[in-house]
């Protein structure tokens, strides 16, 4: 008699294996472990760092800021979903609770609730926060757009930016007083900018902002010159197309023809490479195919392309 082995519990056991890495852990029961502000925390700082130990397993962080407290909330400030540790934020003094949790695609950790009590001071002990432009950002427009966050007394705000490191206050690209929390200026040189930000109103001035920093570039890269293979080149595949490396292109576009240099090969192309080679492996012996090669640089401007060159399979 033939003796059957029943494989269907091993086959199970297998797929869940198979698929265990394929599963996102469950954040459900976890709490978050916050670092800053102390819980009850009383200050005279109006900016505020929120700021917790990071979670294995949460894609993200989900704050929350209101005033005066969760059961009894008359302002929401803040709902942000954000990716770090660390958040800061501007606030006028005040009462507040704040919370953050994790999250992730399928699941979210308990909330841990803090509570914070902000009291008036002098304009002179704050200094205003800058929100955009955001980073040493790279503008192939002249208009930029500059914003900041409310600080509590302030009648005015004074924007300085410069092009010097505001060595000569005397000859700046622009320091002018704005009622508003942005304010849209026209740069009429290229250049990296550093600009900053205070509070003013008739008694008194905050400190300035963090300086933030800013290049204007509307000047493509220079023009790709092309390496191999040489024109009109009999290769075998796969062929190796190289060029030269431009000083400012953060990427490349390559474009492959087919032997009218004009239809693109392929729905591959173009492509954007941060390399000065691409391997082509495609087409038939005895087909002709051609292509060009141009860079782009961190603001987004394109340089002029290269000659257009083609090869011949063997």
């Amino acid at each position: 008699m033939k003796k059957y082995i029943n494989l269907l519990p091993v086959a199970v056991l297998l797929l869940f294996a198979g698929c265990s890495e394929f599963i996102e852990p469950s954040i459900e029961n976890r709490t978050i472990d916050v670092l800053a502000p102390a819980n009850r925390l009383e200050t005279t700082n109006y900016q505020q760092t929120f700021w917790w130990n990071p979670m294995s397993d949460a894609l993200f962080y989900r704050l929350q800021v209101v005033s005066p407290k969760f059961d009894s909330v008359s302002k929401l400030i803040l709902d942000t979903l954000i990716t770090k540790e660390k958040f800061m934020y501007t606030l006028d003094p005040g009462k507040y609770e704040w919370r953050v949790r994790g999250e992730n695609g399928s699941s979210a950790s308990n909330y841990t609730t803090r509570s914070l009590e902000i009291f008036p001071s002098s304009l002179k002990e704050q200094s205003v926060q800058l929100t955009v432009p955001s980073g040493a950002g790279y503008f192939s427009k002249p208009d930029i757009r500059f914003e900041w966050l409310k600080l509590f007394g302030a009648a005015v705000y004074r924007l300085q930016v410069d092009n010097n490191n505001f060595l000569d206050e005397n000859n700046m690209t622009l320091n002018v007083t704005t009622d508003n929390l942005g304010f849209l200026q026209t740069l009429t040189r290229e250049g990296t900018y550093q600009f900053r930000v205070r509070a003013e109103n008739s008694t008194e001035n905050s400190k300035w902002s963090t300086i933030g920093n800013f290049t204007y570039d509307a000047t493509g890269p220079e023009r790709v010159v092309l390496s191999t293979p040489l024109n009109k080149q009999t290769v075998s595949r796969p062929v190796r197309l190289t060029w030269n490396k431009i000083a400012d292109a953060e990427r490349y576009e390559i474009s492959v023809y087919q032997s009218d240099e004009q239809t693109p090969y392929s729905k591959s192309y173009p492509q954007i490479l941060t390399s000065t080679e691409h391997v082509f492996d495609a087409g038939n012996v005895g087909e002709t195919i051609a292509w060009r090669v141009r860079a782009f640089d961190k603001a987004g401007n394109a340089g002029a392309y290269s000659e257009i060159r083609s090869f011949t399979l063997q």
